[in-house]
């Protein structure tokens, strides 16, 4: 025990700061008090009026515990952990569960490392969960190739909190040697296993119970978060930038199972975070669906930590970590204060200070892409029958749509002859193999008269690029190359807008402000050049295109996939 903290709690010495005058939000006992907290050495003291060198006047506002996130890849805010720190905090998010698989499936262990190193020191607590699939499937090309003994040595590692996602569900139940020694090592170390089990039968979900996943993010209906509740899972509700799920699975929740609930938000942009907020946007949507306050709250907070085995926060109470967060009411969360560990972060929507950034080092090199032919996005359906990807409104979800292409004599499918219709490709950008998927993509995107590329594109991160003009779109991929990674926008051969994204070709170390208004910048130019359609996002879903573990047909740089099928199928629908 230590004899300073003792001291305090025993009211012996002073503690550090009370806030006095306010309204306790009690997660354990779902009740709402007025009273003061005491906090010293960066913990719950009690609730007694302790002296203290500080004293905090809260104007009757309401004290909640800090906000956890159950799953985040930071990398999707395109910032660095420093600036997402930055970022997250004033909204008072104090602990987050990083799945750092995006640059892991560029710079493999390297980039692993780099997120905890750069994440160590900071006031927000990163909890990293180690990437179980890279890459997410054998059938992908990423910057690396991650064994069960290459992350085995980090599970030792106070910061990491466990495996992330396994979405590689098939090999799960098949019984891979691999997928179940990883699975085995973190069950020994005594941590959690995230799930990724979008659309699974039962049985299958079954497996995954038996075999140690205690999680899932991806439910988008209420018959899937029962289904996982009942094998004792926690239920992630999600609510990011491209899939938003969470007014879909609010309905069912109830009284007996909210406890197994809590909330995510996966992958979300600086913008996207600057306007609705962080996991407080979560909590705030729910309150306005008809949640009562506490509950919601609660979510946030008691049921993460417990998920996660974060025993030290989740509610405010004597001897837990003093992540605390004043908001002015329990209808808007409108954040007043943040403290985090103890330490007062952020007020009124800003941070106090600026922290400390890790040199990205070699992460900044990480773009290679094999000499292209004259014409690269060629398309051969010679039935005239071709297999499309089409889009669902604010999903991951694609559909396979079969449709009849005007081709040329040779079978070649011709943009100007198909007005509507879309070319996407994938091609490989880690090791310069000179792998290249070209596909269609349903006009229901949007995107005309121009092409967008970018290195965002899940889960290999090789660069994707879609439009309606092939010159526009090697227009773009050669300037993503020469950036070295980011986003591109390209019309008539010209660069419109572009936002640099030099750390693994993911992440800006530049201000999230700055990175935030870049990225409107290219939103409003693809709302108003390129007539994205409004239930997609245009890079978000664009990224999400190349991810082979989420139904129903996505396009990887060795062709177009069939997630159902788990076979890669010809664009042409007669093969």
């Amino acid at each position: 025990m230590n004899k300073e903290f003792w001291s305090m709690a025993t009211g012996r010495t002073p503690a550090d700061f009370r806030i006095d005058n306010v309204r306790i939000v009690d997660v354990f006992s779902g009740e709402i008090r007025e009273g003061s907290v005491s906090v010293g050495q960066g913990r719950i003291l009690g609730f007694g009026a302790l002296e203290a060198r500080e004293v905090v006047d809260g104007r009757g506002a309401f004290l909640l515990p800090g906000f956890i996130d159950g799953h985040v890849h930071i990398e999707s805010s395109m910032l660095c952990p420093a600036r997402f720190a930055e970022l997250v905090l004033p909204f008072g998010t104090t602990t987050v569960m990083a799945d750092p698989h995006e640059i892991a499936n560029v710079k493999g262990m390297d980039g692993i490392r780099y997120m905890l190193e750069a994440s160590r020191d900071l006031p927000l607590d990163v909890r990293v969960m180690l990437p179980s699939c890279v890459p997410a499937l054998p059938v992908e090309d990423a910057g690396a190739v991650l064994r069960a003994g290459d992350i085995a040595p980090l599970l030792a590692d106070d910061k990491v909190g466990g495996l992330a996602e396994m979405m590689n569900v098939p090999g799960l139940v098949a019984g891979d040697d691999d997928v179940l020694d990883k699975l085995e090592r973190t069950l020994a170390a005594g941590k959690v296993i995230d799930g990724h089990s979008p659309m699974v039968s039962k049985e299958t979900l079954d497996v995954c119970a038996a075999l140690g996943v205690s999680t899932d993010h991806e439910c988008t209906t209420v018959e899937e978060m029962e289904e996982r509740i009942a094998r004792g899972m926690y239920v992630l509700l999600r609510e990011g930038s491209a899939s938003r799920d969470l007014l879909h699975l609010l309905p069912g929740l109830t009284p007996a199972n909210q406890r197994r609930c809590l909330f995510c938000t996966d992958d979300r942009q600086p913008s996207d975070i600057i306007e609705r907020g962080h996991i407080v946007n979560n909590v705030r949507m729910a309150v306005r669906f008809g949640l009562d306050p506490v509950s919601a709250v609660r979510m946030a907070t008691l049921n993460a930590a417990e998920c996660y085995g974060l025993r030290d926060r989740g509610g405010i109470a004597p001897g837990r970590r003093a992540d605390l967060v004043l908001v002015e009411d329990l209808k808007d969360f409108r954040v007043i204060s943040c403290w985090a560990g103890g330490e007062l972060v952020a007020q009124n929507g800003s941070m106090l200070r600026s922290l400390p950034m890790r040199d990205p080092g070699d992460l900044c090199a990480s773009v290679s892409v094999a000499p292209l032919p004259e014409r690269p996005f060629s398309v051969y359906v010679p039935s005239g029958r071709a297999r499309v990807i089409g889009l669902r409104p604010h999903s991951l979800i694609t559909e396979c749509l079969l449709r009849s292409v005007e081709t040329g004599p040779d079978g070649e499918v011709e943009l100007a002859r198909n007005p509507g219709l879309l070319k996407i490709a994938v091609l490989e950008r880690h090791h310069a193999t000179g792998k290249m998927g070209v596909g269609l993509l349903d006009g229901r995107y949007g995107l005309r008269n121009g092409a967008i590329a970018t290195t965002i594109a899940h889960d290999s991160h090789n660069i994707v690029v879609a439009g309606d003009s092939e010159a526009d779109m090697l227009a773009a991929v050669r300037e993503v190359e020469r950036l070295q990674g980011g986003i591109v926008m390209v019309s008539e051969g010209r660069v419109l807008a572009e936002l640099p994204l030099p750390v693994g070709g993911l992440m800006s170390e530049r201000p999230a402000a700055e990175v935030s208004a870049r990225l409107n910048e290219l939103l409003k130019l693809a709302s108003s050049h390129y007539h994205i359609w409004e239930g997609a996002d245009a890079f978000m879903t664009l990224s999400f295109l190349a991810l082979p573990v989420i139904p129903s047909i996505k396009l990887t740089a060795r062709g177009l996939f069939d997630v159902e099928r788990f076979t890669f199928v010809d664009v042409d629908a007669a093969r």
